[in-house]
C-alpha cells in the first residue's frame, strides 16, 4: 500500500474558456482558490502530511461549477463564497466530515 504525501490534496478548476463560455473562472474560482490557500496556511494545515491546494485545468464539470475535488477521498465540491470554503476547511480538513450541502 502506498501512502499519500498529503492527507488531502485539493484541485481547483481554474479553467478559462474562450468567448464567455461557461467555466469555473467566470464563477469566482480564482478568488476561492486564493482564499482557501491562505486559510489553510493560517490554520497550520499546509505541507507534507497535511493539506495541499493546487490549481487544475478543466475538470469537465463546468455546468455545476465552480468546482474542486479533494483526494484521496474523491469528493467533489461546489462553492459560492468564503463561508462555503470555511465550511470545507472546518468540516472536511479538521473533522474528516464531508460537507453534504456542497457536494456535486
Amino acid at each position: 500500500m502506498t501512502q499519500s504525501h498529503f492527507q488531502y490534496h485539493v484541485f481547483f478548476c481554474l479553467n478559462q474558456r474562450e468567448n464567455g463560455e461557461d467555466c469555473c473562472m467566470n464563477k469566482g474560482a480564482e478568488a476561492a482558490f486564493d482564499y482557501m490557500k491562505k486559510k489553510v496556511k493560517q490554520a497550520g494545515l499546509a505541507g507534507a502530511g497535511k493539506v495541499r491546494i493546487n490549481r487544475a485545468g478543466c475538470l469537465d464539470r463546468c455546468e455545476v461549477g465552480p468546482v474542486m475535488v479533494v483526494y484521496p477521498d474523491a469528493v467533489w465540491y461546489t462553492f459560492i463564497d468564503e463561508s462555503d470554503i470555511d465550511d470545507i476547511i472546518d468540516s472536511h480538513f479538521h473533522q474528516g466530515k464531508v460537507v453534504e450541502r456542497l457536494l456535486v
